[in-house]
């Protein structure tokens, strides 16, 4: 990773390293493969970070909704469990909607956010650092998914990750537990993790959540291959393709792709793909989990569930993590 650019503004101090995520090479293997894959990271330039919180205001979604309440109703107890004057990180932060809800009962001594599209992050750390002018910010834009990610420059004191949101689920579970693994270097020995996980539930509201009546998930689902024709000099015409998301009851986990709606080929970085009628591109998995299952994985790395928050109707869950 190269040398960041710092920008200092007020409360906010801004590191810009250049990300990984825009090498052609690990696009190219994903679409190379016998099912075509696209890094779910893909979706998150500016405008698909613009997407995604319209997506987390929609009636159908009810991940944010439920969590956010998690969070709200219980502020005082999770502020209990992972302390106060904590070092805060939050990988995949966006627009850092979440953490407000929780600062004035955790007090940090500084915020980390991190994310991938650095003029979002940027402007969602100014405008926290606006509402909270006694927060401590280190914006860091960077690539989470790749080796050394883990920033240096921040404060020293007991650390906590915040990754709420779910995001978790999009990992396979062999990457989620590698995942697991990174996080305790970030610790080193102390802290804990403060994380967001979607519960199973009726498979009618999960199809309901990824294919909203506005089309707003599947703008955000297109918009990866905009993206993708900005970082790798590709040609998608996005109107060869159509948003598909359903429950995949064996793998238990909602999936997402793009579905070719005829043959046709694609440039990549001056290399041809060719795209059959109805072939696709899968971009993202969200693994459903049940608080039991959930607390067996993290034992496998480690970790131990020191305590949950569920909502009423058992929809979604707030897990704060310990080394074990």
């Amino acid at each position: 990773m190269s040398e960041p650019a710092i920008m200092e503004i007020d409360n906010v101090n801004f590191e810009n390293h250049q990300p990984v995520y825009n090498d052609k090479k690990e696009i190219l293997e994903g679409f190379l493969r016998p099912q075509k894959m696209l890094n779910p990271k893909f979706f998150y330039d500016h405008h698909g970070s613009v997407l995604f919180e319209k997506i987390t205001q929609l009636p159908e979604y009810y991940p944010t909704r439920i969590e956010r309440k998690i969070l709200k109703d219980n502020a005082q107890s999770i502020a209990d469990h992972c302390g106060t004057e904590t070092i805060i990180m939050e990988p995949g932060s966006g627009s850092s909607e979440k953490v407000r809800i929780l600062l004035d009962s955790l007090r940090p001594r500084a915020y980390v956010p991190m994310d991938i599209a650095g003029d979002f992050l940027l402007e969602s750390a100014i405008k926290l650092g606006g509402q909270f002018p006694w927060l401590d910010i280190h914006a860091v834009c960077a690539d989470f998914s790749q080796p050394g990610w883990i920033p240096e420059k921040i404060p020293e004191g007991k650390r906590l990750v915040f990754y709420p949101g779910s995001t978790f689920g999009n990992m396979q579970p062999e990457d989620a537990l590698d995942f697991l693994e990174k996080l305790k270097i970030f610790l080193n020995g102390s802290g804990g993790v403060l994380i967001g996980i979607d519960l199973h539930k009726p498979e009618a509201l999960l199809n309901a959540a990824y294919n909203d009546r506005e089309g707003i998930t599947a703008q955000f689902n297109l918009n990866a291959l905009n993206n993708i024709n900005q970082l790798a000099e590709a040609d998608f015409d996005l109107a060869n393709f159509e948003h598909h998301a359903f429950y995949n009851s064996n793998e238990q986990r909602i999936e997402m792709h793009l579905v070719s709606q005829r043959d046709h080929s694609v440039s990549i970085d001056g290399e041809t793909i060719t795209f059959g009628k109805n072939e696709s591109i899968h971009t993202e998995s969200s693994y459903k989990y049940t608080v039991d299952s959930f607390s067996t994985l993290v034992a496998s790395a480690g970790f131990r569930v020191v305590n949950s928050w569920v909502d009423e109707e058992v929809l979604f869950s707030v897990h704060y993590l310990e080394l074990d």
